[in-house]
């Protein structure tokens, strides 16, 4: 019995080497060859931006990032304490590094994501001490204009935690790079190339033993370039005309097609320091500066239009046939307008006289158009609103677009007021540009786009897309013309942007004075050129205390630069 037992054990420990080291060789080969080669992530190029000349926008430099490799957390931490003098970690710096350790402990750890050449060179001198270090060159990505551009391209940065657990990011990994806000952002899936790999032999320990494992490494695949319409060299002219005295935005646009030729706001902040992460003083600079840098004052700021919105009001007016081209208000223009116990002044307190509609547009007479928003009626004129798109966002390829202010129906009024607390002069101020209604700049260069293409409104486009254009309105070509006519008088002789005026190009436009609750009134310009064939359309709006003669000046020296047309002497005189 006990022989028996003798051998069937023997023939089970046969059958189990047999199993072993026969059947089950290339598994226990494999899993051999998987603990003594540690895999280190080669990080991807993002794709390059260039502008519509093919000069760069955002490129990527070589820099290098500091990872380490730990068996456990307790581990990983006694290994951040002995580094932390060196590498001059901070508290939230190791707690970072343990949360990416915990969400992906086989991957390297990333303890510092920008290491100076310093910093790599002190490490390098005690790369004994250290065994599990890894030091690599990864690419880092760089903005030649900087502040220049922020306002479009954005920036990129580590992945958070939260955007971890985002399913828009599920095959990312802790420690990775994406876009965050702008062009970065919006075309990430773009941008984001392919990481590679490379794979170390280790002992049984994890340290190195030589530079390269057996298994051949997987290079990193670099994304494809992004091709924008910005024109680079406009770009530069507009950010010049700003300086550093005025705050405000601008865009620029070619009303056929929708491309984004030229988008900033100012004051700007700069897009490489916000690379491998933000420094902390320069962060609380930005929150601090009252001018709100980070703000982007072309399509978050919500502003009244001001009298750039009596172009919508004439819209309206003009498509339900509520004036004729010629016809004169009831009451002339003598400085204000009195509607039952209150008086709506005009911005010139001499009075324009009685006007018909192109001469209203030209001298911009709030007189003219009280009357014309009660004969439109403040139903209508919402619907109108609406239809003209002044409820929506432009469309602009940038995640940060705001939505601009325009009430949804009559009921508006209701609900904040209460029905009986507001009056009919609501229709007033919302026929000339005030009261509930905030548009953003890049809102407003899109329906003066229109006006510039008898009613098509295109899509913002700053990337190439496929072109996309909204018939907003539809007007007979002897009322197109008639406010072609009035914006072309505006920058004539007697016109509100008169001394705005280029030789030997004919400009279209619209000044506009903004009521501001909160400070002095903004200035406001919208316009294109040529007039009659246009080839761009530029919205400026100057914040506080600065006039639409000024945004007026600034918009036609963008034209005039863009248009190879000498620069107004107004401009060069304020500088």
């Amino acid at each position: 019995m006990s022989s028996l037992a003798l051998v069937l054990g023997f023939l089970f420990l046969v059958g189990a080497f047999f199993k072993t080291q026969v059947i089950q060789n290339k598994q226990y080969v494999m899993q051999s060859q998987e603990n003594r080669l540690r895999p280190i992530p080669l990080p991807a190029p993002r794709g390059i931006i260039y502008d519509r000349h093919g000069q760069v926008i955002a490129e990527n430099l070589p820099a290098y990032s500091v990872s380490i490799t730990a068996p456990n957390v307790d581990s990983l931490r006694g290994a951040l304490a002995q580094l932390s003098t060196t590498l001059q970690l901070g508290q939230g710096d190791i707690n970072a590094a343990i949360r990416r350790y915990r969400r992906a402990p086989t991957r390297p750890t990333v303890i510092v994501p920008d290491a100076s050449i310093d910093v790599v060179s002190v490490l390098e001198e005690h790369r004994l001490d250290f065994p599990r270090l890894i030091i690599q060159s990864v690419p880092k990505r760089y903005y030649p204009d900087g502040a220049a551009v922020a306002s479009f391209v954005g920036y990129t940065g580590e992945i958070t935690e939260s955007e971890l657990n985002d399913p828009k990011y599920a095959n990312y990994k802790p420690g990775q790079e994406i876009g965050k806000a702008g062009l970065e952002k919006q075309y990430e899936s773009i941008l984001h190339g392919k990481e590679g790999v490379r794979f170390d032999e280790v002992d049984a320990r994890g340290r190195p033993v030589r530079g390269e494992g057996p298994r051949p490494d997987l290079n990193p695949e670099g994304a494809p370039p992004l091709y924008t319409n910005i024109d680079l060299d406009l770009q530069r002219f507009t950010v010049g005309i700003f300086a550093d005295s005025l705050q405000g935005g601008a865009v620029a646009i070619d009303p056929n097609t929708g491309e984004v030729l030229a988008i900033y706001s100012a004051p700007s902040w700069d897009p490489n320091k916000f690379t491998g992460g933000i420094p902390v003083d320069y962060y609380k600079q930005l929150l601090a500066d009252p001018r709100r840098p980070l703000v982007n004052k072309a399509i978050q700021g919500r502003y009244p239009p001001g009298s750039t919105f009596k172009l919508a009001t004439s819209v309206v007016a003009l498509q339900d046939g509520l004036v004729g081209l010629k016809e004169h208000m009831p009451v002339p223009c003598t400085g204000g307008y009195q509607f039952g116990n209150r008086y709506f002044r005009c911005w010139d307190k001499r009075g324009h006289g009685s006007l018909d509609l192109e001469g209203a547009i030209k001298h911009s007479c709030d007189v003219y158009f009280y009357q014309l928003g009660l004969k439109v009626g403040l139903s209508r004129l919402i619907a109108g609103g609406i239809r003209l798109t002044m409820r929506d966002k432009s469309g602009i390829d940038l995640p940060e677009e705001n939505q601009p202010y325009w009430p949804y129906a009559v009921d508006y009024y209701n609900k904040k007021y209460g029905p009986r607390n507001w009056s009919n002069a609501e229709t007033l101020n919302l026929a000339i540009g005030q009261g509930a209604n905030s548009q953003t700049v890049v809102n407003m260069a899109k329906f003066y786009s229109a006006l510039a293409t008898q009613g098509q409104a295109p899509r913002p486009e700053i990337a190439h897309l496929v072109p996309q254009k909204k018939q907003i309105y539809t007007l007979s070509q002897q009322q197109d013309s008639v406010l072609l006519e009035g914006l072309k008088a505006v920058l004539e002789a007697g016109g509100t942007a008169g001394a705005s005026a280029i030789q030997g190009l004919t400009l279209a436009g619209k000044t506009g004075t903004a009521q501001n609750t909160g400070g002095p009134d903004h200035g406001w310009f919208v316009g294109f050129a040529p007039a009659d064939h246009p080839k761009i359309v530029v919205a400026v709006l100057l914040e506080f205390g600065l006039h639409g003669s000024r945004a007026a000046h600034i918009a036609s020296a963008i034209i005039g630069h863009y248009l190879k047309v000498g620069p107004i002497q107004a401009v060069m005189d304020e500088g």
